[in-house]
């Protein structure tokens, strides 16, 4: 009887037990479909009111990235240029905006608060440039800093804009080196060898086309060693979208190295048009370093004057008696070419052993060649194989009138007077005219452009009444207060400006930077 009672009670107790698990499941499926149901009588609700089926987002997907990849990697690297050029206006032509109220003070406001005859104008433009060195110096065009007073370069992702000076340029190339002092190692850009670039290849532009910081346009080449501008320029062409802003920055390959310098397009609108130039980066290479080393480029000549039109011609070149080669039209006297005997109608065949069929390979060979150096020249006269060696001169010497300019270096930021800023005492009959009462401080008579006080804000007609909160009450405290003032000193002006449209006066506060001279 004990164990039956026994078993009874067991059996009792799994039966509580599996209801008591029957409950739990019935309670966690009716828990589940409560969940899952109205969520789905929802979505069937707003796909039926509207009779469209509600979109999703996909999984991303990853796409090709070697164009991202390249573009990550590279843009660090690329800077935007914008430079200031002062254009003298011509003596006597009026400023249209001059001030002509046909008062007693007209010449007074117009001296003042407009721009006098002669007064020098601003003219700002943009480009771009490549970093190479981590110091900061920066491959660019001749071009995008040519007759600049003043160059400024922001880097990527960096709010600062840099001070530039120019370590030199080729204007037969359109290539420049400048430099920027950042206080830190730069990103830089690997330069790759152009020879091995072929057409078809794909490649990146990058720059700043019509001042859009930071662009990337893809393209291929569409050419090699194409001829334009002068003697010394072959480019790599493209029909990656190089416009305007473009020039100096990169042409890249799909290696991620800078194969060009963006130089030129062709177009009959300033714009793209689907023909772009670049220079070929071993030429950009062979500059930049003359020019970081000598501050110019040096060239060597033999004296000898061509016409390259003329290696073209199959019938000059069987009358000749040549395969090919350059016909000489001029001999410089006293050049090396004359001292070795070389005369006007002599074809030249080889330099070096090398060909000679177009005036660039006659140039090009020669022109690297180290000053004094001797080049073997195989040439035909009278139909007859000659040859004969030349040694190599300093070509700005034997044509000098194609020797560029040292002395007129562009690009070098000036300060003249203290900072740009011009300034008088402001006298009781000055204030009185002015219509300032018995204000006190020095008037701003002229505010040179590209300059720190322009920078600041500094208008003609401006009166400084305080220098970092000391009173300006005299040109000697001005000085006094102006002498303190050390490159990368913040100072603050109190300044009394006159609005034009009300012609009243403005308390206004000018800040800024002292910066270091270039």
């Amino acid at each position: 009887m004990g164990v039956e009672l026994r078993e009874l009670w067991s059996w009792a107790r799994r039966r509580k037990v599996v209801a008591g698990f029957l409950v739990g499941c019935t309670l966690g499926i009716g828990i589940l479909i409560g969940t899952i149901i109205p969520g789905h009588t929802l979505a069937t609700r707003a796909q039926a009111s509207s009779g469209a089926a509600l979109l999703t987002i996909p999984e991303p997907v990853t796409l090709s990235n070697v164009f991202s990849s390249i573009s990550k990697n590279l843009e660090p690297a690329v800077v935007n240029i914008s430079t200031t050029q002062v254009i003298e206006r011509p003596k006597g032509e009026k400023n249209p905006d001059d001030f002509d109220g046909g008062t007693p003070f007209s010449n007074f406001f117009d001296r003042f608060f407009n721009s006098p005859d002669n007064a020098p104008d601003a003219e700002k433009s943009l480009g771009s440039g490549v970093i190479v060195d981590r110091k900061g110096f920066i491959l660019t065009n001749d071009h995008v800093i040519d007759g600049a007073t003043k160059i400024r370069v922001s880097l990527d992702g960096d709010e600062m804009h840099y001070g530039a000076r120019v370590i030199g340029f080729d204007k037969d190339t359109d290539l420049a080196v400048i430099k920027i002092d950042a206080g830190r190692d730069l990103p830089i850009a690997k330069l790759g060898n152009s020879e091995s670039v072929q057409v078809g290849d794909w490649v990146l532009a990058f720059g700043s086309p019509f001042g859009l910081n930071s662009t990337v346009t893809a393209g291929i080449v569409s050419a090699k060693d194409r001829a334009a501008g002068t003697q010394f320029q072959r480019f790599i062409q493209t029909d990656a979208a190089i416009n305007p802003g473009n020039s100096g920055g990169p042409l890249v390959s799909m290696n991620g190295e800078v194969i060009g310098i963006n130089t030129a397009i062709y177009t009959g609108r300033g714009s793209f048009e689907g023909v772009g130039f670049a220079l070929p980066s071993n030429t950009a290479i062979n500059i930049y370093n003359q020019l970081v080393t000598h501050g110019k480029v040096t060239r060597g000549s033999i004296g000898v004057t061509f016409q390259d039109e003329n290696s073209e011609n199959p019938i000059l070149m069987k009358e000749l008696g040549a395969p090919y080669g350059i016909v000489i039209e001029k001999i410089e006297p006293g050049s090396p070419a004359d001292k070795a005997g070389l005369k006007p109608g002599d074809v030249i065949t080889n330099v070096d052993g090398k060909p000679v069929h177009n005036g660039n390979e006659l140039v090009g060979p020669i022109a690297q060649t180290p000053i004094g150096r001797s080049v073997t020249i195989q040439f035909v006269r009278n139909k007859q194989a000659r040859e004969v060696s030349v040694s190599v001169a300093d070509r700005d010497k034997l044509f000098p009138e194609a020797a560029q300019d040292s002395d007129s270096q562009p690009g070098q930021p000036q300060e003249p007077g203290q900072f740009g800023l011009h300034v008088e005492q402001l006298t009781p009959d000055l204030s009185s005219k002015l219509g300032i009462g018995k204000l006190t401080g020095v008037l701003v008579t002229e505010v040179e452009p590209a300059t720190f006080a322009e920078d600041t804000g500094f208008q003609r007609g401006d009166v400084i009444v305080e220098i970092n909160h000391a009173p300006i009450a005299s040109i000697a405290a001005y000085h006094a207060q102006m002498s303190k003032l050390k490159a990368g000193d913040d100072v603050l002006f109190k300044v009394e400006h006159r609005d034009p449209s009300s012609g009243s006066w403005l308390t206004l506060f000018l800040a800024g930077q002292i910066p270091s001279p270039q």
